[in-house]
């Protein structure tokens, strides 16, 4: 496996739905590269962080500047 397929397969194995002959290249392969291991390590820990973070409520002035750039990009995609 080259270091290309890693990232076309990054998906599939971190959701553990990776073909097992594919999942065994991809682990050998993270084995030996330590770019391959980075990538992969880095997606899981953004992963876990997001996944076990607490939302953080966005202050009002910012909620409605977000919900007017909503309002004007849904007029833009509808015409």
């Amino acid at each position: 496996m080259k270091c290309n397929n890693i990232i076309e397969e990054l998906t599939s194995y971190l959701d553990n739905a990776l073909d097992p002959v594919l999942r065994q290249d991809l682990e050998e392969h993270l084995k030996k590269c330590k770019k391959c291991r980075l990538v992969v390590d880095t997606c899981k820990k953004t992963i876990d962080i997001y996944c076990n973070s607490e939302p953080v409520p966005l202050p009002d002035e910012t909620r409605s500047r977000l919900h007017s750039a909503l309002r004007e990009r849904l007029q833009q995609n509808r015409r």
